[in-house]
């Protein structure tokens, strides 16, 4: 956890609701990072965003179930610990 009380998103406990605070920011050069940011944006991982952890994959906990919104995803690891949250705990201060 970081000292802003964000933590990645593969660290959020299950079934703890979180919200998107952020994700890797932009640059003009196309990378693989980029390419995995820009998915993630697009599939609806936003600033501000709800999230909960639904499920973690057997053993190791990937893949995730993971709830934005009122949608479902599954994100391996190194797409959840990209994303950024800070805990519903956490936001209500």
């Amino acid at each position: 956890m970081t000292t802003t009380g964000s933590m990645t998103l593969f660290e959020l406990p299950m079934g703890q609701e979180g919200t998107v605070s952020g994700a890797p920011g932009a640059s003009d050069e196309r990378t693989e990072e980029q390419e995995i940011a820009l998915r993630l944006f697009e599939i609806g991982f936003i600033p501000g965003e709800r999230v909960r952890v639904v499920a973690r994959g057997y053993p190791g906990g990937d893949p995730l179930a993971v709830r934005v919104g009122d949608t479902m995803f599954a994100l391996r690891r190194f797409e959840a610990e990209r994303v950024l949250v800070t805990p519903a705990c956490e936001a209500a201060r």
